[in-house]
């Protein structure tokens, strides 16, 4: 299940980062970082604009692209990106209770990966570089090493405290 586009694309700020990336086909994957920057994710609309608009591409090629490479994600993400590696140190340290005890918490269900609200997504990764701490889950690029499935709610609980502005 996909949250619903909460973003009308803005082809005034679409163009601003084409040009500030001097408009080349060959900094495609630069402008395509600063366009899922702004949205969190990479909107339909915005591929087939940068597609027409810039010299040299299609729609095609810049969808091409935008799916070759992992870090990109044409469905939104939340405020809040977790990652949580299953590495092999990971995995055998624990980290599938981890992995779980978001999507408990979250009430993520089979195959959904971003919360209804917008403000968490969640993936697997199958490695983080920190196999001496693990298991780990990362959120918005915080490293939370040796996470435990208790230690993780606590967590995702202080982040949705502090959405709320509750102290």
């Amino acid at each position: 299940m996909s949250v619903e586009n909460p973003h009308k694309i803005d082809t005034a700020k679409l163009d601003y980062i084409i040009e500030s990336n001097g408009g080349k086909k060959s900094n495609l994957i630069a402008i395509l970082q600063k366009v899922q920057e702004e949205y969190r994710y990479l909107p339909e609309d915005a591929l087939i604009y940068i597609g027409t608009k810039m010299e040299g591409l299609s729609p095609a090629t810049v969808y091409g692209v935008a799916t070759f490479y992992a870090q990109f994600s044409l469905d939104p993400k939340g405020k809040y990106e977790i990652r949580v590696c299953d590495g092999t140190a990971c995995h055998v340290r624990g980290s599938m209770p981890v992995l779980n005890a978001i999507k408990a918490h979250l009430d993520l269900k089979d195959g959904q990966m971003t919360t209804k609200d917008g403000l968490f997504s969640l993936e697997t990764v199958s490695c983080l570089g920190a196999c001496g701490l693990a298991p780990v889950c990362v959120i918005n690029g915080k490293v939370y090493p040796q996470m435990t499935s208790d230690a993780i709610k606590v967590i995702l609980d202080t982040l949705l405290k502090e959405e709320r502005g509750v102290n």
